[in-house]
């Protein structure tokens, strides 16, 4: 049988106090970023996160069946950064469908957006919680006190290199190669990705899904860099922002025929800009955007996109959830939820 690795072993090995990596291990502050990274890396390295194991959660049968006396509360983390909120029109609707299946299960919801780390104990009972559920961008730092407190957790729409746990997306790089190859059949060979690929990882998985199609078309890839790094704000800045830009392509007749957004909060902005130029969308350009938000319906022209069935991520979180507590020790999954391409009238065949 394998030893067990230690902390000091972990310490050993970066040159630190075992005082340290407890600090590091367990989420707390203390701790620099770079030596915390180092510290993590060695416990992957060394196989010590391999040989923990989450504990069960007591009282709970099952199936997901609630036993006499269980816990009956699952957290719902949603750190308040980057546009995430619960009033979003893309992140409230997977809370409404954790809410709406936890109703149906007939468990209690917490909804925690603090961000800062060793306060999550304080906000919670962790011998009270069932389990939790992360959606969107959380900190390394969170997930590592999480897991210090040996609560069961999944993630939506993130993941974390270092710290492996189920986690839930839309197949964000298959139906990007969609929308990519339709526009293709409808005639398009100058394309244009817009949005920062490094703000998420479904962001970076759109561009990578836009990419590999381009790259099996024998397209050339020829893209305008500050649109790669283009990061979401509110929608007047971005339109501002984009216009200068995209007026810049369109001097130096470098406008491409199709726009494949990152988001449709950012694909409206890129037809307001080209609106403000005078550029007909789609006579001339066509534009696509993904999430599939109301706003998309009630543009002018209207949003081509593709549906998010953000609902429908919430209800699988609890369900994967669920099975986690009475499955602890069973493989991580990444689950892969399918979209649906929706054909608007922002999108034409090149002229």
């Amino acid at each position: 049988m394998s030893k067990k690795i230690t902390m000091q072993q972990i310490a050993d090995h970066v040159g630190v106090s075992k005082f340290a990596v407890s600090k590091a291990l367990s989420g707390k502050s203390g701790v620099s970023p770079d030596t915390r990274e180092k510290i993590i890396q060695a416990a992957t390295q060394l196989g010590y996160f391999a040989q923990k194991r989450n504990k069960p959660a007591a009282g709970r049968g099952s199936a997901g069946k609630s036993a006499p006396g269980a816990r009956q509360t699952i957290v719902v983390l949603i750190p308040n950064v980057r546009f995430q909120t619960r009033q979003s029109a893309y992140w409230g609707r997977i809370i409404d469908g954790i809410a709406g299946a936890l109703e149906e299960h007939r468990l209690g919801m917490m909804i925690v957006t603090e961000q800062a780390t060793d306060q999550l104990a304080q906000l919670i009972n962790p011998e009270a919680v069932l389990g939790l559920i992360g959606v969107g961008l959380i900190s390394g730092q969170q997930l590592l006190e999480i897991r210090g407190l040996g609560i069961p957790f999944v993630l939506v729409d993130h993941e974390d290199p270092l710290i492996p746990s189920d986690t839930l997306f839309m197949n964000n790089y298959e139906c990007e190669r969609r929308v990519t190859n339709y526009l293709i059949g409808q005639g398009h060979r100058r394309f244009q990705f817009v949005g920062n690929i490094r703000f998420s990882r479904s962001f970076h998985d759109r561009w990578l899904g836009f990419r590999s199609m381009l790259e099996e078309q024998g397209i050339p890839l020829d893209q305008h860099p500050k649109l790669l790094e283009f990061e979401a704000m509110n929608g007047s800045e971005m339109t501002d922002t984009l216009e200068p830009v995209l007026r810049g392509l369109a001097e130096r007749d470098e406008l491409p025929t199709a726009f494949l957004c990152a988001n449709d909060a950012i694909a409206i902005c890129v037809m307001s800009a080209l609106a403000n130029m005078g550029i007909d969308v789609p006579g001339r350009v066509s534009v696509a955007g993904f999430d599939n938000i109301d706003d998309a319906a009630l543009q002018a022209p209207t949003l081509s996109t593709v549906h998010v069935n953000k609902e429908a991520l919430g209800r699988r979180a609890v369900g994967t959830l669920l099975w986690r507590i009475d499955n602890p020790d069973d493989p991580k999954e990444k689950i892969l939820l399918a979209g649906d391409l929706v054909l608007r009238q922002s999108t034409a065949p090149a002229h």
